[in-house]
Parts: C-alpha cells; structure tokens; sequence
C-alpha cells in the first residue's frame, strides 16, 4: 500500500517551513490547537517529517486480555497496523498521554523504517529510545519508558480517529514535525497552507536578515510601512527568492 494523496510539491514546501509558521497559518484559518503536546523529538533528521497520518489507538490495558502470549495473534492490532502503515505515512499512536509504558520499541520502528513509513509518532513513550533516536526515521515522543506497552495499553482500533497530546488526528491528516515538535494540518487545506507558508519563510528570513541588521522591528514586522514592502521586494530581487 502506498500513499499518494499528499502532492510531491507541497511535501518538499513542508519540509523547510517551521511549525511555528503552521501553527500562525493554521491559527489564521481558526484552528488554535494543532501542535500536538508534550510530545518531542528524538533526535534531530534535518528535513521535516512529513506525511499523512496512519493511527493506531490505545485503550487502559485490562490484565486478563492483555498478557504477553497475546503477540502471538497474527491478528494483535499493533504488529497488524505495523504492517498495514503507507509508504511515506506517519505513524501515529494514540497512547491517552501516558508515557509509563512503551508505545513501541527498536524492533518494531525498525519494521515500519524499512516498509518506508517516514515518522512515528506518540504521546506516550518508546522503548529502546537511544537506538530509536539513531536511526534513519523520525521520532517523536513523550519520554522513554522501558516496561512493555501492555503493562498500561491495549492496542484497539487501527486507522481511526484519535487524539494524540490534546489534538484530534484524524486518518491522512498531514503531520509535520521540525526541532521543536509535531503539528497536524487538516488535508483539505495542506496545499494552501504550505505555498503560504513557504512565502512567510522567505519573508521572515529578510525580516530577521534587517533586524540583525538594527532594523527596528515597528512597521518592518508586520510591513505596514510602504519602505519595508518596497525593501522587501527589492531583497528578493536580489537574492533571486
């Protein structure tokens, strides 16, 4: 299964724009809540993640359904959703916030690293997080937790609705992740969110370039003075942006 409703152009716009960009974009078109919580990268990849998202949903672990034999179901809905996650989704966990058990570990993040899934995602924590935070996928997490994720979760619904650190995450929602964390972008609107944000890039890159400068952050930031439109235009002139 392959994924192919997020366009390569607004993938590669994603990739170089911060979340703290989306979140302003996001926030113009009335969505206030879309950077997901306590939630932090494992390490750092460069580029952004990006990709639509792949779910899964935990519910509290109940000790007589959820012993280790378990695993052995061909049909448990963790190893099942690992299986199942798009070439180039995001893989995301819906652990209700609780990082005192494992959402997954190196084996499994290994797995979804070579069906090429490019991100994993939880709000709660991973096991074997130093191994994870080396490899060649995006990462993102509460905090580490060595116990077993079925000391505390119950794997339930695959590719469903969830929430995951206070957002709501539905199925093909674009997730990007940077430095500072993960935020969700409606797909509806991930073309139109990403040419903008890509034009407010370039823009605060030549604000912050003038303000190094001692430009003098009233009427440059927003540009309500005509100088600071007619400056701007001229700089990306010049540096061909």
């Amino acid at each position: 299964m392959t994924t192919t409703a997020l366009r390569a152009e607004t993938r590669d716009k994603l990739k170089h724009v911060s979340t703290a960009t989306l979140a302003t974009l996001l926030f113009k078109r009335g969505l206030r809540n879309q950077f997901i919580q306590d939630v932090h990268p494992l390490g750092r990849k460069g580029e952004n993640m990006v990709g639509p998202a792949f779910t899964l949903r935990y519910i509290p672990a109940r000790e007589d359904l959820n012993e280790l034999t378990v695993f052995r179901d061909p049909d448990h809905p963790q190893r099942k959703a690992v299986e199942m996650a798009p070439e180039g989704s995001v893989m995301v966990f819906d652990s209700r916030k609780d990082a005192r058990a494992a959402s997954a570990g190196s084996i499994l993040v290994t797995r979804l690293m070579v069906r090429g899934v490019v991100g994993i995602v939880t709000d709660g924590g991973f096991r074997d997080s130093p191994e994870i935070a080396e490899m060649d996928i995006h990462a993102y997490h509460n905090r580490p937790s060595a116990p077993t994720n079925l000391t505390l979760h119950q794997a339930l619904d695959i590719n469903a609705p969830i929430g995951c650190g206070d957002v709501a995450v539905w199925p093909g929602d674009i997730m990007v992740g940077d430095g500072e964390g993960v935020i969700v972008i409606p797909s509806a609107i991930v073309d139109d969110v990403a040419k903008e944000a890509a034009e407010m890039t370039v823009f605060e890159d030549f604000v912050l370039e003038q303000v190094q400068n001692g430009a003098q952050i009233i009427g440059l930031y927003p540009p309500t003075k005509e100088e600071s439109q007619t400056a701007f235009a001229d700089w990306r002139k010049k540096t061909g942006r």
